[in-house]
């Protein structure tokens, strides 16, 4: 007789129950029902893997070593099962997921898939794809690391941020040679801008690690900062005002997920982002005259 995946879990659910009677419960069988399946058990292995009397039960030291490798394997198996069945998605992002891209993404993996697909927000989403509280995520700079899989999606336009203090603040545009003499404030954790995109700038630089901190400093006048035009059509600061840059290097925003976590669904939303992303040399998304 073949060893079949109840015969397993019936000696692994004895050993945590103590006694036949509540091990046949937990599985929702009968006692008469365990018994013969743990003796076929027994039998196709050659071992006895209980000690049984009318007063107690234990395991034999070949039951124990049994037991104990058969844990591993259900959990192993229980772990595998669960990846793959699992019918939700959490897309990380860090501020402002692009749109309507991503609600033309979440919309089409829902219908295809069956599935729900939850965004949500963290400071800092590559963290959260490390320790797997997020399936993917939504990031707008460069993911190092071989244990990531990043896909460009597409660019968005960077406009500038100032304070509605600045004498900047009644430009019509500002010129990003110019810009980048300029004090500047840098979500250094999730933001868009590096002091390396002005190789001679030399002005004070004020970092932070989130783009409200970020926001508030703009406002402060601080500094100017850069950010894709997104936020124009979507943050609202009576303290701020965004402004067009001319020349200014595009943001490309990028799908990540890590190496080792790969599963239908998540290839389904893959596939949804880059199905969804305009082409290249197409006007950015979301982007309105």
């Amino acid at each position: 007789m073949s060893i079949e995946l109840r015969h397993l879990r019936a000696a692994v659910a004895i050993a945590e129950a103590g006694s036949f009677t509540a091990a046949a419960n937990a599985l929702h069988i009968t006692q008469p029902a365990l018994t013969r399946t743990v003796q076929q058990l027994e039998t196709s292995l050659g071992v006895r893997l209980f000690d049984r009397t009318s007063r107690a039960l234990a395991l034999t030291e070949d039951g124990a070593g049994f037991v104990e490798k058969v844990r591993v394997i259900l959990g192993d198996l229980d772990s595998a099962v669960a990846l793959y069945t699992n019918r939700s998605l959490v897309l990380g992002f860090s501020w402002l997921l692009p749109d309507p891209w991503a609600q033309q993404v979440i919309d089409d993996v829902e219908k295809n898939s069956r599935a729900t697909v939850v965004p949500r927000r963290y400071d800092d989403p590559i963290a959260a794809l490390n320790n797997a509280t997020v399936d993917a995520a939504v990031v707008r700079r460069d993911v190092p690391g071989d244990e990531f899989v990043q896909h460009p999606l597409f660019e968005e336009q960077r406009i500038a941020a100032v304070s509605t203090a600045s004498p900047l603040a009644t430009r019509e545009s500002i010129d990003w040679a110019e810009f980048g003499t300029l004090p500047l404030v840098i979500n250094t954790l999730s933001g868009t801008t590096s002091e390396d995109l002005w190789p001679n700038h030399d002005g004070p630089v004020v970092t932070c690690s989130n783009f409200d901190d970020w926001l508030e400093l703009i406002a402060a006048d601080r500094g100017v900062g850069t950010v894709p035009e997104v936020a124009r059509r979507r943050v609202t600061h009576r303290n701020v005002q965004f402004i067009p840059l001319v020349g200014a290097p595009p943001a490309v925003v990028r799908f990540v997920y890590r190496r080792n976590r790969v599963t239908p669904l998540l290839r389904a939303l893959r596939d949804a982002a880059i199905r969804h992303s305009p082409p290249p040399g197409s006007a950015a998304v979301g982007q309105h005259d």
